[in-house]
């Protein structure tokens, strides 16, 4: 890319398409760099691709830019790196099943532990232990049993509406797409 084609792009859209690359955790095709980029151009969007790639590349010692046929980008650990950055790397917040647990929670709140246990098993006392200590889920006295539902920091932390109605159709939606 040329200088003047540099000073037209704004350091923003270089700004969010290193972010997705960097977030993604696997290769973006170039027609979802160009909506990141907010441009209809695919040429345009894998020259800011390979913009970044040739910064990063030639800055970074362990992280690299690489494109694939197709073309995609994606951001990533070079190879001789891989084995000294998994003795390092966390664990996830939440297990898989206190996940799932969650989206059941996140779904039909409010929901008793009742109905939570005909659902999931009897193993989802442990996971709503782990989901109230991360502060994802609150729970109040309904007769013998309690019932569940998200809080703000739940929101917060997914991205998602604090209003139940709301949210409900933002995981429809998502569970539509990812199909």
């Amino acid at each position: 890319m040329s200088e003047a084609a540099k000073e037209v792009l704004p350091k923003e859209v270089l700004a969010k398409v290193e972010a997705a690359l960097y977030a993604s955790g696997r290769p973006l095709t170039v027609e979802e760099v160009a909506k990141v980029a907010g441009t209809a151009s695919e040429r345009k969007a894998a020259a800011i691709a390979r913009e970044i790639a040739k910064a990063v590349n030639g800055s970074m010692q362990a992280v690299e830019v690489v494109e694939y046929a197709g073309p995609k980008f994606a951001m990533q650990l070079k190879a001789q790196y891989t084995q000294t950055a998994r003795r390092f790397a966390t664990r996830p917040l939440l297990s898989r099943a206190a996940l799932r647990t969650l989206s059941y929670i996140a779904f039909f709140q409010p929901i008793s532990s009742a109905d939570l246990v005909l659902r999931r098993s009897s193993t989802v006392y442990q996971h709503l232990k782990e989901l109230e200590d991360v502060g994802f889920i609150a729970s109040e006295r309904q007769g013998r049993s309690r019932a569940y539902k998200t809080t703000g920091r739940f929101s917060e932390y997914f991205g998602l509406s604090a209003d139940p109605a709301m949210l409900k159709r933002q995981l429809e939606n998502r569970t539509l797409t990812l199909r």
